[in-house]
């Protein structure tokens, strides 16, 4: 396998050159999906980013937001199946809380790089690196998740994501053990340290008309941590956690 100063290269790396060539594409999508795509056109929408449709000129429905908005709704709909069965005694609020850690922005960024496929994701070169970082893997993969259901129905889409996705990459007993009330813990520990705490807020609108929000921890006007979340409140709890680890504490 090939290496790039002395680290393995994502499994992709030796894919990006031959994306022109369907052979080579199909092998990439076969080796992430364990099926070989039947019609390979939804696969390559499902990388093309809305940044590159606009250099080129061409309308936006040749970009991958289309299928970002299904993918999206067929995860959200496995991943709730799936923890439903899983915990059939928790309440809604818990299963609600786990899902949205395991689907959230970041967690499906952090999901496509160990894929490699941020390989495969064509943009304009000129898509400024934070963008990148923040949504455009993640959307990527949930519109691989689109191209599936597409190109071989639910149950296919169904397996994907249990299979490929969430078993092998997602630890889902430890989010359980997780969903502490860090947001107290933090006032807790700013009141003992003498420490103004607050919140920043950011709100984006996502495919499907979904919003998405960052909340930026700061202490005495010192960023410390941000998180993302569906809702203030899980976006909050997610940067008083990383806040807390940053800490120490």
């Amino acid at each position: 396998m090939p290496h790039r100063g002395g680290r393995t290269l994502p499994l992709f790396g030796i894919f990006r050159r031959l994306l022109g060539h369907d052979r080579q594409f199909r092998q990439a999508i076969a080796s992430v999906t364990g099926r070989t795509p039947d019609n390979v056109r939804l696969y390559r929408l499902a990388f093309t980013h809305a940044s590159l449709v606009r250099q080129q000129g061409q309308t936006r429905h040749l970009s991958n937001e289309r299928l970002e908005f299904l993918g999206d709704a067929v995860l959200g709909a496995v991943v709730a199946e799936y923890l439903f069965l899983k915990y059939p005694y928790e309440p809604e609020g818990f299963l609600t809380e786990i899902r949205s850690r395991i689907v959230n922005r970041e967690s499906m960024n952090q999901l496509a790089l160990k894929l490699g496929l941020d390989a495969l994701v064509q943009l304009d070169p000129g898509q400024s690196r934070s963008a990148r970082s923040r949504s455009v893997n993640g959307n990527a993969l949930e519109a691989l998740v689109g191209a599936v259901y597409l190109d071989h129905g639910y149950e296919q889409a169904r397996q994907f994501v249990l299979k490929r996705l969430i078993r092998p990459y997602v630890d889902v007993k430890a989010l359980t053990s997780t969903t502490a009330n860090f947001k107290s813990k933090l006032i807790e520990w700013a009141q003992r340290h003498g420490k103004a705490v607050r919140y920043e807020l950011n709100g984006e609108q996502r495919s499907g008309g979904v919003m998405e929000f960052s909340a930026t921890v700061m202490i005495d006007e010192e960023a410390v941590a941000t998180g993302m979340g569906l809702s203030k409140k899980q976006a909050e709890q997610q940067a008083a956690e990383r806040a807390l680890a940053a800490l120490g504490v």
